[in-house]
């Protein structure tokens, strides 16, 4: 077996590294200098910087102006993004291209994906439901509305803790029908009218601005609707997995630089490196990510080949998911312990990780959820 990754995705990780290498973490904003957001808007510099390097455009296809890669290049990019806290919304646009090429109309992918290939239309999607507890395609209601014209939708619901909503030009929201499916609805960003809707800040662990949307009879057109079965499945695990990828990467940087101040810090005239209960400490936190290694790239594998498993692809995102959200936890909390007061230090960038790995954690959601998710889909098929 060939473990290997690919040229073109070797290639996407170069791009990644020239991109995202020249950032200094300790000059993202930090939250604990503001009570408020820490900036009105994302990196925009570096999104265009992101663009001009073909990132935004990994997994759209060539005939729209893409690169045609998959699930497992969009991770390896979002890896290298992370190690820096890269401020640009990655994540959410790319999964949220990716779900209206497979699953959208064709109208819709010709008015989306060249120019979000394109960094001209940024695109983020809701995924955390009502309360950030609740499942997120059960949090809004649509149904249609027999007497308009085309058959349009009516929807009404809240979805909450939505990234860089507020920045966004079209957010992909799910929602219920009475039939019992789910559809997308992509709904327009803040600078566009429309009636029903409205928007609240709220603010993440990392200081960045996140959104509520409230939709009060909000009516649409069928275009703007992706009514296909496996498009809110795709857009679930592709965000799920690339939040898991965030977390590997964040947590290189931290070991990384854990290992660094630990091989210069002396205590009794030695590096503290060189104690046993340092090095036992750093040493679990390797496995730790050698695990969130492992198991992201299985998830990042099945939703990229669409091969058959022993479990559905469900199961492979739920281990990587349960491996990414104490792991990264695990991780920042011992470099905080080796770095002692001078982790909690603003001028060094340590507790800028600790705030975004905090919120990858929360994103995630705890390991016990997946883990029962798990055990459910153990029951309902049973490995031979």
């Amino acid at each position: 077996m060939d473990f290997t990754f690919s040229e073109e995705q070797q290639a996407a990780v170069e791009a990644a590294r020239a991109v995202f290498a020249p950032v200094a973490p300790d000059g993202v904003p930090s939250p604990a200098l503001t009570s408020g957001a820490v900036a009105d808007d994302f990196d925009r510099a570096l999104w265009a910087k992101a663009a001009d390097a073909d990132l935004l455009s990994l997994l759209i296809a060539p005939e729209h102006g893409g690169a045609g890669l998959d699930a497992i290049a969009l991770c390896l990019v979002l890896r290298e993004s992370a190690k820096v806290l890269a401020r640009v919304p990655l994540l959410e646009h790319s999964a949220a291209v990716a779900t209206v090429q497979a699953c959208g109309s064709e109208e819709l992918r010709q008015e989306i994906l060249p120019r979000a290939g394109r960094g001209e239309l940024v695109l983020t999607a809701a995924s955390a439901g009502r309360t950030g507890h609740d499942p997120a395609d059960l949090a809004v209601s649509a149904r249609r509305e027999p007497d308009a014209a085309g058959g349009g939708w009516v929807l009404d619901g809240v979805q909450t803790a939505i990234p860089w909503a507020l920045n966004a030009d079209r957010v992909l929201v799910p929602a219920h029908t009475p039939e019992g499916t789910t559809v997308l609805a992509l709904l327009p960003g803040p600078d566009t009218e429309l009636t029903g809707r409205t928007f609240a800040e709220q603010i993440s662990t990392t200081g960045e601005r996140l959104a509520e949307i409230r939709l009060d009879g909000v009516r649409l057109a069928p275009r703007d609707l992706v009514e296909d079965p496996t498009a809110w499945p795709l857009l679930h695990d592709l965000l799920a997995t690339g939040t898991c990828a965030l977390a590997l990467g964040l947590g290189e940087g931290v070991l990384k630089m854990t290992g660094d101040y630990a091989s210069k810090r002396e205590q009794f005239g030695y590096p503290i490196a060189t104690f046993q209960a340092v090095a036992v400490q750093a040493a679990d936190r390797y496995i730790d990510l050698r695990a969130m290694e492992a198991t992201l790239w299985q998830a990042a594998w099945r939703l990229s080949s669409g091969a058959t498993g022993g479990l559905p692809v469900a199961g492979d995102v739920a281990v990587a998911k349960t491996w990414a959200s104490d792991g990264v936890r695990r991780i920042v909390q011992t470099a905080q312990h080796l770095h002692g007061g001078f982790g909690a230090d603003t001028d060094y960038p340590l507790h800028r990780y600790h705030a975004w790995a905090k919120h990858l954690e929360l994103s995630l959601g705890p390991a016990a959820a997946h883990e029962e998710i798990l055990g459910d889909l153990l029951a309902a098929h049973p490995l031979a």
